[in-house]
This record gives C-alpha cells, structure tokens and sequence, in this order.
C-alpha cells in the first residue's frame, strides 16, 4: 500500500504532508496534515504549534496558523475550527461560519469534533497530538469534512456520524465519498487499559467479521494493558457505513514513534503542541 499523505519541505515555510492522491484526483482540493516542522514556536511547542488550548503563546500559534495558511494559499480568513471534546458532534459548517476560531477559542465553533461543509473557500481544520484525523470528501456533490477520532469519539461512531451528516445534509451517497485515515498513534505504541478495552471491545464486535480479515485491532500484553490500533477500528467503522474499501486511504505514519515529524501526547506526557488536518475546495 503506497503513503497516501506525502511530505513536502521547503526553506522558510512549514513542512507539510500533503494527501495528494485526492489533490489529483478532485479539482480544486486541498487536503492534509502539518508537521512539527516551520514554525515559530520554542520548548515544548517548537515549533509549528497550532493549537491555542496547550499553553504556548498565541501569537506564536496565530503565527504558525498564518504561515500554513500562505503555504496553501488560501486566505487564514477562511480558517474555520472548532473547540474538540472527545464527543461525536458533526457540526454543519455554513458561510456565516467561516472563519470561526482562526485567533481565538471563544470565536470558534463549541463543541464539535467533525466539521462538513458545501461552502467553497471554506478551510476546515482541525487538532492532533496522537488521536486519528479522518477526512472525507464527496467530489459528486462537492463535500468536504473532518472527524477528530480518539478512543471515545471512535467507539461513539464519529466516522459513522460524519458520513451520516453528509448523506443527510447533502444527498452525499456512501459510495462516492472518499475517506482518509491520516497520521496517528499506532498499534506499535498506543497502550491502554482494561478501563478504555471495556468500551472498545464490544464496539470492535458491532463491526462484524471484516476484523478478522485485516491487521488486529488490538494485541493483549497481559497485566489488563493493550496495544490498541485506532487506525484499523476507524478503517472498519468507514466500510460499516457504506463506504467502499477502494476509497478508503490508510496513513501508516505513527506520531509517536516520528518526534522528528510529530508532536505527541503520549510520547511528550502531555506537554507537547498539537498538528492539524485541513481540508477545503476552492470556488469553482
């Protein structure tokens, strides 16, 4: 399987993974994820921050916001965020939205963790430090979104309810939207207990027997820690709600076994910055 998500450097800009596959494929697209990488930021944070909830300075966030904003070239007044939960709220985005969070918490959209718009020039993104981006787009009906998935808002069936939304809301059919799965923890190095095993599992049995036919959604350690692979149980949650496994695209990036590329929750205890997805069409 090729690495849907592609890194471009170059000097005095952020480093950027680019989902270029559906850059060719969907005219006017841009989708992806940041890196830690051509920021302005310092400690804990350095250097490409773009979360102002972390403690880091907001200018330096504004910043590195602004810099990615110009490394797409899309204008940063049609940066559009939420504040994430850990829930599995689909906020529909309109036109009197855009914009919201660019340069504040209290300006962005509450309590959301996936975002889906029709609107053209609308730049959807969203907060990672380990948990799972999901995207979608619908290249019929010309419809985008994000899903921000950890453990609670996948076994709460964020990426069932992103689909659902758009399906609702736009008329979007299952099987022409597009979703990605970008970088995250990984199997490798996301432990858990038998505390977040007891959610997972009876979700994990809810997806039927397509588990069994791709990589295991976790590996027991014994003394009640997993390893658990988010990755895989969104993969499957995408098929459960209708979309083909051809359109489903599977970063194999691990944010925290790459400190050089990602910040990490796990891996920096808690006290790290955040990289964000994106995704918007451009007016036709």
């Amino acid at each position: 399987m090729m690495e849907p998500f592609v890194l471009r450097e170059k000097a005095d800009a952020p480093a950027l993974f680019y989902l270029e596959s559906w850059m060719k494929r969907v005219d006017g697209l841009s989708a992806g994820f940041s890196s830690r990488l051509g920021g302005v930021g310092s400690g804990a944070w350095s250097s490409l921050n773009c979360a102002l909830h972390v403690n880091d300075r907001p200018e330096d966030v504004i910043e590195n916001r602004k810099r990615i904003a110009a490394t797409l070239s899309f204008s940063f007044e049609n940066w559009t965020c939420a504040e994430q939960i850990h829930g599995n709220r689909v906020y529909i985005v309109g036109e009197s939205d855009r914009g919201s969070g660019r340069e504040s918490r209290e300006t962005a959209i509450q309590n959301a963790d996936a975002l889906v718009t029709n609107v053209p020039d609308v730049w959807l993104t969203s907060f990672y430090a380990d948990c799972v981006p999901l995207y979608f787009v619908d290249p019929v009906k010309r419809v985008v979104g994000l899903a921000h998935a950890g453990w609670r808002g996948t076994v709460a069936e964020i990426a069932k309810a992103t689909v659902e939304t758009m399906r609702h809301t736009y008329d979007s059919d299952p099987k022409d939207i597009l979703a990605s799965i970008g970088p995250s923890i990984g199997l490798c190095c996301y432990e858990v207990d038998e505390r977040v095993m007891e959610h997972v599992k009876p979700f994990a049995a809810n997806l039927g027997d397509a588990l069994a036919m791709e990589e295991p959604f976790y590996t027991d350690c014994g003394n009640g820690k997993s390893m658990l692979n988010l990755k895989q149980l969104n993969r499957q949650m995408l098929r459960k709600a209708g979309i083909l496994p051809t359109n489903i695209e599977y970063s194999t990036w691990c944010t925290s076994c790459h400190g050089d590329y990602f910040f990490s929750h796990r891996r920096d205890h808690g006290k790290t910055g955040r990289m964000i997805s994106w995704i918007g069409l451009e007016k036709r």
